[in-house]
């Protein structure tokens, strides 16, 4: 057990890990006295001890005293290994994951390396099933020093400081994973850090959970909730969408047949912005005198 404390303060299990190669691997083929064959290589893992990264993950050209980019994991012995695989997700991420099987102790989910990731019962919301996807938070098990999910992603996102102010306010841009859909909008997981929340009408285009996009902090409540939208807010979104239909009008001939007095949802559909933006939008291109204005038509002027 000692050993694994160890492991996870010196080497960072479920991350990746820039190791330097120290010996070939061999085991003894039993064929004859002395006879070995090579099946990996060593990797100096300081005072954790030798780490093996097998065979078939070395990078072709590998020798004796390279330094690696290696992703460190414990095997099916809970031994520590390295591969070149490249996982969804690390230790501390929240990810997007297929359930693969699952026996009576739990589920084990397809994260992208060879050994699946142990989801526990305890962990899940509901009983996950074979071939469904999940939003998880993958971490160290301070008990056992595995490497586990868990589908109750609420207790493991941080509550916005005071501190955190001065990095998140109105107009950052965030990256963003699509959560879970709710009566008012999608939850979002924000910069792998806080929970937040778009609204269904700063929707306007498909999203889906799982989906990571770009988006911007709108509004950061008293109550520490974040309100997120998917477009630039203010004299930003107005100057980037202006560019972007100044840019359709070029492709286009010229004309866009959409005005002041075309329906909303046809200008979501089409540009997947609001109408109010749209119309900020002709208002600033109409000022440069860049186009003319009918109520359901627009025109690059000659």
């Amino acid at each position: 057990m000692s050993i694994k404390r160890d492991i996870m303060t010196r080497i960072q299990l479920g991350k990746y890990n820039k190791l330097k190669v120290v010996k070939k691997a061999y085991k003894h083929t039993g064929a004859r006295i002395g006879e070995k064959e090579e099946f990996g290589l060593y990797l100096d893992g300081g005072d954790d001890g030798e780490i093996l990264m097998p065979e078939k993950y070395v990078p072709e050209g590998t020798v004796i005293g390279d330094e690696v980019n290696v992703f460190v994991y414990l095997d099916q012995d809970e031994r520590p290994v390295a591969t070149t695989e490249k996982p969804l997700a690390q230790a501390g991420e929240f990810a997007f994951l297929e359930c693969a099987w699952v026996n009576q102790y739990g589920a084990f989910l397809d994260w992208g390396v060879t050994k699946n990731l142990f989801c526990p019962f305890r962990e899940q919301k509901r009983k996950m099933e074979v071939g469904e996807m999940y939003i998880v938070y993958i971490y160290v098990d301070d008990a056992s020093y595995r490497l586990v999910a868990s589908a109750k992603v609420d207790k493991f996102l941080s509550h916005i400081t005071n501190d955190d102010l001065k990095d998140y306010h109105h107009g950052t841009k965030v990256d963003l994973l699509i959560w879970q859909k709710t009566d008012l909008g999608f939850k979002v997981i924000i910069n792998n850090k806080f929970g937040g929340l778009i609204y269904d009408d700063q929707i306007f285009k498909y999203v889906h959970t799982g989906d990571r996009m770009e988006g911007y902090i709108d509004v950061i409540r008293t109550d520490g909730k974040i309100d997120c939208t998917l477009q630039p807010t203010g004299m930003r979104q107005t100057e980037d969408f202006a560019k972007t239909l100044l840019d359709y009008l070029k492709e286009h001939g010229g004309v866009c047949e959409m005005g002041d007095k075309s329906d909303a949802e046809v200008i979501k559909r089409a540009f997947h912005v609001s109408k109010k933006v749209f119309k900020r939008a002709i208002g600033d291109l109409y000022k440069r005198r860049l186009i003319t204005v009918e109520p359901t038509r627009i025109s690059l002027v000659n």
